[in-house]
């Protein structure tokens, strides 16, 4: 199966989505179409090449000016075919894959403002001729009106006569068929007037969805074109597609970081707010990782590419996000049900009015045609149609922002019905690294000589908790011989000369250096959850060690944020319920599930979904995988790093900052308000221009003013959320 993407440039609502879609039903080889109406895109997957070739030839059958977008050979124009009217740029041309939807070159854009400009000023002349004569159908006004519309409208009557040919009723069909009325009926003013409004409408809606477009281009245009590599001994500028994983780059303060890797010389801070929404730089040494779209702070560095150009997290990004543009939210399922039962029942009434209730009143027949035009015009869903998607992208890329990558509207809707967040603890609550917390002499030597010889002698143990206890140590190490290692007790051997012993509770006891003072701080520390070591020199304790996974610095801010709001917390946890208990209750977290295994968790969600409705679950996106695919929400901790969490869970926090999860659920509650508020106005604006339609109060221009103008109230309401804070 192939996937073919085409730019389709003249798909500006979703009457020219059902239009396209009606087209390619008819094309041989088609499997599934998707279409991203944001950005103008039809994906196309098919099996054969020549099915490629068919939809391409099927969408400039509609007039739709595509461009191929998978670098392979275009198709030949059919003969004869001209190419005057289509406006967008290499139409003929195949692109890459991933390249960026082509531009309106300027100067077509200045000659659509000056036509738009003409039409503007030969429709006003005509209202104002019309007036101060009192004839609507002198040759001067005529005559205004027909450059007006010869200016004004041929997109219009284009888009119009492709809608006939295909059967789909949408705005263009209807604004046409009103133009035709108001000329029949001798409206020529209004006719010109209709046409300028409506063209004017749709250059400024047609803009404002370009916004919420650039709101999400802006994200997957952060790594540079050229870079810095090293080649037999030189720095050398390349392509920065060319480059393979392997290779050695040099990044220079000021520069964007073009491709993943981990650094091989130098040090530097790093602002990857692009990546993981973090709002301060990141001090970055040897060894540690970058990401393609950072931006290096300070010092030059080198980087070893771990990923390619089209593999790093950057493009990860990018492919997720226009992955969730085309997977429709469940609002835009609805109001697109809607939109195709709303526009037939309405036209069905206008043509009622225009034949029945003339025959019914006894009245004459023109001013009932009149009417009928009236509601052809607000006929059109556009408003409904168009504010569902600018307000989703609008929403997604508000959460990417702030390093929260949400893959699909539908998740993005689904956060605001949260009512508890299961939390894995390792990892998500904590730091997933024991760090040496606690050093309690209880004799006569400090706490550093006691650290000292802790550390020295479990230098030379492999275990996670000697480990902390070696890098909590800032000074040298001392000599060590003849070390003997117990598994699972601890550790013995000489330390600059001393007999020095580090181990378990139990193993202290057997060597018999537990008194009382010992026991007391055992069991203080063990409380708290902590894990536990006593230092010994032959025979008698020198002190207790602790080392615990210390809870992250944003856990308790994140916890209260929940709370407040009123979401519920339950902690999942493979810990055993002593230091689980301790974790949670430093944290804020009321309720504990401790030694769960991968199937327990899984199962603990399906039982808590049947309790709770809707349940989060929050991890790390390898072992709580099944429980992170059951949630009504999965959230990953950490993805940035992780290919594993990008792909298995519903959204993805690209940092280890557990405040995405509240700062989403109160996103997705605000997109909620203005889904809502969109649909309600726009449902208002129509049911009062029906009335004032009905009544003979309101005008054709008016209508067109109404019906677009809610489109662009409805987008401009959308966008807000770009700007959104919690």
């Amino acid at each position: 199966m192939t996937t073919t993407r085409f730019h389709v440039p003249r798909m500006d609502c979703a009457t020219e989505k059902e239009m396209i879609g009606r087209r390619l039903a008819g094309v041989a080889g088609i499997e599934r179409v998707e279409f991203d109406l944001l950005d103008r895109v039809v994906i196309v997957q098919h099996a054969e090449e020549t099915t490629a070739v068919a939809t391409l030839a099927a969408l400039r059958d509609i007039d739709m000016d595509p461009v191929r977008l998978d670098g392979a050979a275009p198709a030949p124009r059919p003969a004869g075919e001209d190419d005057h009217d289509h406006d967008a740029p290499g139409h003929d041309h195949a692109a890459p894959a991933h390249a960026a939807v082509p531009a309106l070159p300027v100067a077509n854009m200045r000659r659509e403002y000056a036509l738009l400009g003409v039409s503007g000023a030969a429709a006003l002349a005509a209202e104002v001729v019309a007036w101060t004569t009192g004839d609507e159908t002198s040759v001067p006004v005529i005559g205004l009106a027909a450059l007006s519309m010869l200016s004004g409208g041929p997109k219009t009557l284009r888009k119009a006569v492709v809608a006939a040919r295909t059967l789909t009723l949408n705005i263009n069909l209807l604004m046409l068929i009103a133009v035709v009325g108001a000329i029949v009926i001798g409206q020529w003013p209004e006719a010109a007037m209709v046409t300028f409004l409506f063209a004017c409408a749709e250059v400024i809606e047609a803009r404002s969805v370009d916004r919420a477009r650039d709101a999400i281009r802006s994200l997957m245009v952060l790594a540079p074109d050229l870079t810095h590599v090293r080649r037999g001994g030189a720095w050398v500028e390349v392509d920065t597609t060319t480059i393979t994983p392997g290779a050695t780059i040099q990044v220079r303060p000021g520069e964007r970081v073009p491709l993943d890797g981990k650094i091989s010389a130098g040090r530097t801070s790093i602002d990857q707010a692009p990546i993981t929404g973090e709002s301060l730089p990141i001090d970055k040494v040897v060894s540690d990782p970058v990401y393609a779209g950072s931006v290096n702070q300070q010092g030059m560095i080198e980087v070893e590419v771990t990923a390619g150009a089209g593999d790093t997290t950057l493009a990860r990004i990018a492919r997720t996000i226009r992955e969730a543009q085309s997977q429709q939210a469940p609002t835009e399922r609805f109001v697109d049900r809607f939109a195709r039962v709303y526009t037939p029942a309405v036209v069905l009434l206008a043509l009622a009015i225009a034949i029945g209730a003339p025959i019914i009143t006894d009245d004459p027949f023109r001013p009932w045609l009149y009417k009928a035009l009236v509601l052809l015009v607000i006929a059109c869903p556009c408003a409904l149609v168009i504010s569902t998607p600018v307000s989703v992208v609008s929403g997604l890329a508000a959460a990417a922002r702030r390093g929260i990558l949400v893959k699909g509207g539908v998740h993005l809707e689904n956060a605001r019905h949260i009512r508890m967040v299961a939390l894995d603890k390792t990892g998500t609550l904590t730091e997933g690294k024991p760090r040496l917390t606690d050093v309690e002499p209880v004799g006569s030597m400090s706490k550093e000589d006691v650290l000292a010889r802790a550390a020295s002698l479990e230098a030379s143990s492999a275990h996670p908790l000697a480990h902390a206890v070696t890098e909590a140590h800032a000074g040298e190490l001392l000599p060590v011989s003849d070390v003997t290692s117990t598994d699972g007790k601890g550790i013995e051997g000489t330390v600059g000369g001393e007999k020095i012993g580090v181990g378990s509770h139990r193993f202290a006891e057997e060597r018999g250096v537990c008194r009382p003072e010992v026991e007391t701080a055992l069991a203080r520390f063990e409380a708290d959850g902590k894990s536990v070591m006593v230092v010994w020199r032959a025979g008698e304790a020198l002190g207790v060690i602790a080392v615990a996974d210390t809870i992250r610095s944003t856990s308790i801010e994140a916890v209260k944020s929940l709370h407040a709001l009123d979401v519920k917390l339950v902690m999942l946890t493979g810990d055993n319920p002593t230091t689980a208990n301790a974790v949670a209750r430093k944290v804020g977290v009321e309720e504990v599930r401790a030694d769960l295994l991968p199937e327990d968790k899984l199962a603990m969600i399906q039982t808590l979904s049947r309790e709770h409705g809707s349940v989060a679950m929050v991890g790390d996106g390898v072992n709580d995988a099944p429980a992170l695919a059951k949630a009504s929400v999965g959230f990953a901790m950490g993805a940035a790093g992780s290919d594993t969490a990008l792909e298995t869970a519903d959204v993805a926090l690209m940092s280890d900052d557990l405040r995405g999860v509240p700062t989403l659920v109160a996103l997705s509650r605000a997109t909620a308000t203005v889904l809502k508020t969109n649909i309600a106005f726009a449902i208002a604006v129509k049911a009062v221009f029906f009335g004032l339609g009905l009544a003979g109060i309101a005008t054709l221009w008016m209508a067109v003013f109404a019906d677009m103008g809610a489109s662009l109230v409805v987008a401009a309401n959308g966008l807000r959320l770009l700007r959104w804070r919690p």
